[in-house]
């Protein structure tokens, strides 16, 4: 009994988000019983296209292809500042399309090793600051850039360029703050240096490009997203287990278990008026304060079940990330890695990400309410 409950504890520290998601649907189930209306709550597509995105795209990392486009850039390198620009920006550009999450697990080792070897391990705190926030600001543009653009993308009905359209300005306005922050840092020569990856297959590559193709088939709803994600899962099945299950299913729980409990509120007439009320004039401003305390994707689930302003919560989940250190689940990726490596420095870690976060969610959220509204 004791391992049990010993497993258990250990299970709900790894998954807080998972465990919290699922505590609360079952909670929810004791005010609106089970029943075969529960699997219409579901948005299987949206979680079809959320697994087809994750497979392809770490069968892209597992390949080598970022560490590989990450070497060629820091081969051009001269100075502090340029290798600060180039370490900062890959993850903020290319989180638009492997997702912040994914940008971060790839880019954070391969820049502390970076650092490293060129002897400025003292900017390490910095440096992964502000890619954490490089990755959540740059993955808020596209609707593949984080999971709760993806669902929101679903459900909204909006095009693409339309989507890309209402974060356009704060994904710019982002990328000037960032620049502004490594301009302002004083710069030293550093030596080049490149990080050596795995032998890259082009066929691995080769494959992974064409799921990638069908993923945005089924984005643009050329496809449907059920069975793009049947075709990859059984390539995979076939091909390389492995990746299979290294899929972040935990996500795709937390999905599953925040559908039941947004399913199960709406049927709860007298809540769903009381939010409603809250969200009416405030829904941007409450998507933001929700995000800091249960982060932006169950946010972004919870709140959509209640109004359908689309465009104020896209805008309040995705400044939502930013704030505290759970406010986007990204974050908590690089903490862990800074604090595995350096276990010394965690606490002004902490402290340099609030400060870093919170200036730049005063900043787009100001812009937000005196310029782009």
């Amino acid at each position: 009994m004791a391992k049990v409950v010993a497993q258990s504890f250990s299970f709900f520290r790894k998954e807080i988000i998972l465990s919290l998601s699922i505590l609360l649907a079952v909670l929810s189930m004791f005010l609106i019983p089970p029943s075969f209306s529960y699997i219409q709550y579901v948005d299987w597509n949206t979680l079809a296209l959320l697994f087809s995105l994750m497979a392809v795209v770490k069968g892209f990392q597992q390949a080598g292809l970022f560490v590989s486009l990450g070497n060629q850039l820091l081969k051009r390198t001269k100075d502090l500042r340029a290798m600060f620009f180039v370490l900062v920006f890959l993850p903020f550009l290319t989180s638009m399309i492997i997702t912040n999450d994914v940008a971060l697990i790839t880019f954070v080792p391969f820049s502390l090793i970076v650092l490293r070897m060129a002897g400025q391990e003292r900017f390490i705190i910095p440096l992964v600051v502000m890619q954490t926030i490089a990755a959540n600001l740059g993955s808020v543009l596209t609707p593949m850039g984080n999971p709760q653009n993806l669902y929101f993308y679903s459900k909204s009905g909006m095009g693409f360029l339309q989507f890309c359209g209402i974060m356009l300005p704060y994904t710019l306005l982002s990328a000037a703050g960032l620049l502004l922050l490594i301009l302002l840092r004083r710069s030293s020569p550093v030596t080049a240096v490149a990080v050596s990856a795995a032998e890259q297959r082009k066929s691995g590559i080769a494959c992974y490009a064409a799921g990638f193709l069908l993923c945005l088939f089924a984005l643009f709803d050329i496809l449907p997203p059920v069975a793009v994600a049947a075709i990859i899962a059984v390539f995979l099945l076939l091909t390389d287990r492995k990746l299979l299950g290294e899929i972040d299913y935990s996500l795709l729980g937390t999905f599953l278990a925040l559908f039941v409990l947004i399913g199960n509120i709406g049927n709860i007439d007298a809540l769903r008026t009381l939010i409603a009320s809250v969200l009416t004039e405030h829904a941007e401003l409450a998507a933001v304060c929700t995000s800091q305390i249960i982060s932006n994707v169950p946010a972004a689930l919870l709140l959509s079940g209640i109004t359908l302003q689309w465009k104020a919560l896209i805008i309040g989940c995705n400044l939502g990330g930013l704030g505290t250190l759970i406010a986007s689940m990204a974050s908590l990726i690089s903490y862990k890695m800074v604090a595995k490596e350096y276990p010394e420095h965690c606490r002004k870690y902490f402290m340099t990400f609030t400060v870093y976060n919170l200036a730049f969610l005063v900043v787009l959220l100001s812009a937000n309410f005196f310029l782009f509204t």
